[in-house]
């Protein structure tokens, strides 16, 4: 075993299985096709070296972390003016993750926090999209200086003791897209501003109801709803409601103009939660509230085994997803 600091990149494919349930045979092609003409390039010309494949996933580490972030700006640059990025059934935006930490090599594997970190981050990045850690951004920021790095807040990831800051790089875009204060050339990933405290986006997070018909649920129910509270607080773009007064609303989830203007809200996340035997199954909703229109819905099916571990689960995965969608 060799242990040594590296930077490394986590990337996968955001929707393959959805593309490759509806035709695998072409979302095999499709994969083989990007990476021969994209992504193997890429790496070749910024000194990277793979050494991982996870199907529509790579594990790539590099000598220089200034590579490493390059590398992800070329990739997602050259996917973002590919034929397939304006066809919703054959695109297959990358997720990126970047850190530089301490890792272990042991024979053909590469083991560690940084490794894991990197994992995280590639999942907590949008489709099109680049997340890097602080440690990455301490020492880019001012190498790469043309680039423009929105502040992501402190997250607590999975298995990982300590909060991590994160950095992310936006899918390209045009100047008039993000509007003259954040004006960005051609091709170069937009900044997304941090707002103030007056401008962000206000977000309360509802009780979800319990359709499991057994009232000793309701503390699964409460603790799930609690977790999610208390992780997207982490995400500095988001004015989150109180627990206290998203609480007092139990019962009127189904009055969404109302509920959204007693609390302050532009968005409310509610869902319910069901559990048979060691099953939980989650389901959450978005919504505006001014309309009630609904902007994003998802459910999750977890084995019971742990009831803490479930909640973080489900917590990690509705706040990559919610965070995002409000922001943008």
């Amino acid at each position: 075993m060799e242990r040594r600091l590296a930077a490394i990149l986590v990337a996968d494919v955001a929707g393959f299985s959805r593309l490759a349930g509806a035709d695998e045979e072409a979302a095999l092609a499709g994969l083989e096709r990007q990476r021969a003409t994209v992504v193997d390039p890429a790496l070749a010309a910024h000194g990277g070296r793979v050494f991982k494949t996870t199907g529509d996933g790579l594990l790539v580490v590099f000598p220089s972390v200034v590579e490493a972030v390059r590398c992800a700006v070329r990739i997602q640059q050259a996917f973002a003016g590919s034929p397939e990025s304006s066809d919703v059934d054959r695109r297959m935006p990358l997720r990126i993750g970047v850190h530089v930490g301490d890792v272990v090599v042991s024979g053909d594997d590469l083991l560690g926090d940084g490794v894991n970190i990197a994992a995280r981050l590639e999942q907590l990045a949008e489709p099109g999209g680049i997340c890097i850690s602080g440690a990455v951004h301490e020492q880019v920021r001012d190498r790469l200086a043309s680039l423009r790095f929105a502040d992501g807040g402190e997250h607590l990831l999975r298995n990982i003791v300590r909060p991590v800051q994160i950095w992310r790089l936006g899918p390209p875009a045009s100047t008039s897209a993000v509007g003259p204060s954040c004006a960005v050339g051609p091709g170069q990933p937009a900044l997304i501003p941090r707002p103030s405290a007056s401008d962000r986006p206000s977000l309360a997070i509802l009780p979800f109801a319990n359709l499991s018909g057994d009232a000793a649920q309701d503390y699964l129910c409460d603790g799930i709803t609690e977790e999610i509270i208390t992780a997207v607080s982490r995400f500095h773009g988001l004015l989150v409601i109180a627990r206290n007064a998203s609480f007092a609303m139990r019962g009127r989830e189904g009055d969404s103009q109302r509920v959204g203007a007693a609390l302050g809200a532009e968005y409310l996340l509610q869902g319910s939660i069901r559990r048979a035997g060691e099953r939980v199954r989650v389901s959450a909703q978005l919504v505006e509230a001014a309309s009630d229109t609904q902007i994003w819905a998802e459910r999750f099916d977890r084995m019971l085994a742990d009831v803490l571990d479930v909640q973080d689960q489900i917590a990690g995965r509705i706040v990559s997803a919610v965070a995002p969608q409000i922001r943008d």
